[in-house]
């Protein structure tokens, strides 16, 4: 074992989901030497919670009122399709897309039908409503309008491998990072961790948590306010068969997302639906048990004539980590705290992580013209996290 070695960085991001690795594309292009350091796998929790749609808006439109939640994403989702395209960086690329669209039905009630009535103000993508013989199958026997929607989604794990691989090198795996409460006037973030050569103590210019519920023990240990952080809870629904035919989208019920489905694959190629919205919000005080017969209940109601009955039916919990606010309520927009050296940082929605490393960048001063990362190559490489669907879970007829 050697004796400890120094690195110097312009930035430090801890966090290597959605947020943490579009920050630091956004920074290394900026000129500034930035890591990122994540502690487990990339994408570990809240991104590949995530269903993976890349949100336009609409869902914040249904009561009809062009709201700030709305006016933040209507533009993420053309920023994203050109990255995908090749046309802005990220380059996107080589990162899987799942759909190219969604599907927006409602239920008979009258409620239901205002929230489609609602689902177009001021939005960029804006739902269509399509003919009978273009709905898909699943979508064939809905009472009310059913419109396409042209929202993406995204395959998470995909896009995460895309993004670190780009910064090969700068994307780096450590559970033994310890920081120091920082000192009145700190200008920078002195932390340290253990590698296969030794201590390794680092100062960064800029310390960036994206960590999601992570950042409050880092918040806590750096001496800052722990409580600026809340956690809105969600129990989601998955539904596999073998049969299961894909589907993307809405249901909406008034102001209501009643439910939202997406579909992906497990490892053994079974389709796999996540059951969003509404249904995930009730679901939270539920047990699994519970979660399962309310997710049958509901999707005989929206999804009239579709037969569920060889499907297996599991659940899991995600805990989203957002900056606080008063009521607890869901933020309208990113949350970047900057206190000092240190940016806490929250996207809110995965289709915000271009806007929050935006705003980020706009907090850090110019990079150095030194570009090299020292004794930290000396660190592995996580691994991109699994589907939910595919962890330990159990799973029910």
């Amino acid at each position: 074992m050697t004796d400890s070695r120094s690195v110097q960085l312009d930035a430090l991001i801890i966090g290597g989901g959605i947020a943490g690795l579009w920050t630091l594309d956004v920074l290394r292009r900026r000129g500034l030497n930035a890591v990122l350091i994540e502690r487990t796998a990339l994408g570990d929790g809240q991104t590949m919670w995530s269903q993976g749609i890349l949100h336009g808006g609409v869902k914040y439109t249904l009561g009809g009122i062009m709201s700030r939640s709305a006016a933040a994403v209507r533009d993420m989702p053309e920023r994203w399709a050109s990255c995908m395209r090749g046309e802005s960086l990220p380059d996107l690329r080589e990162a899987s897309v799942r759909s190219d669209h969604c599907y927006l039905w409602r239920t008979k009630t009258l409620k239901s039908r205002a929230g489609m009535m609602g689902a177009r103000v001021g939005l960029r993508v804006a739902p269509k409503n399509l003919a009978s013989d273009d709905r898909p199958s699943v979508l064939a026997n809905c009472p009310g309008e059913v419109a396409r929607l042209d929202e993406p989604v995204v395959d998470c794990a995909s896009v995460l491998e895309v993004m670190a691989s780009a910064h090969a090198g700068r994307v780096l795996l450590s559970d033994t990072l310890s920081v120091e409460p920082l000192e009145e006037h700190s200008t920078s973030v002195r932390l340290a961790l253990d590698s296969s050569g030794g201590r390794i103590e680092i100062e960064a210019t800029r310390l960036i948590l994206c960590a999601g519920s992570g950042n409050a023990p880092l918040r806590e240990r750096l001496g800052l306010d722990d409580k600026r952080m809340q956690i809105r809870p969600l129990h989601m629904g998955l539904v596999r068969g073998t049969d299961l035919p894909e589907l993307n989208g809405h249901c909406v019920d008034g102001g209501r997302t009643r439910v939202t489905i997406t579909s992906a694959r497990d490892s053994e190629g079974r389709t796999v639906w996540q059951l969003g919205g509404e249904i995930s919000e009730r679901g939270v005080s539920m047990d699994p048990e519970h979660l399962v017969a309310l997710a049958k209940t509901e999707l005989e109601a929206v999804l009239p004539g579709v037969d569920l009955s060889s499907c297996e039916w599991s659940t899991y919990r995600a805990d989203r980590a957002e900056g606080r606010t008063p009521g607890g309520q869901r933020p309208q927009d990113v949350d970047v705290l900057v206190e000092g050296p240190v940016i806490s940082a929250w996207p809110t929605k995965l289709v915000l992580a271009p806007r929050l490393a935006d705003v980020i960048a706009g907090s850090c001063p110019e990079g150095s013209s030194e570009d090299g990362i020292g004794a930290l190559d000396e660190l592995p490489v996580p691994d991109v996290a699994t589907g939910p669907w595919d962890r330990a879970i159990e799973w029910v007829s």
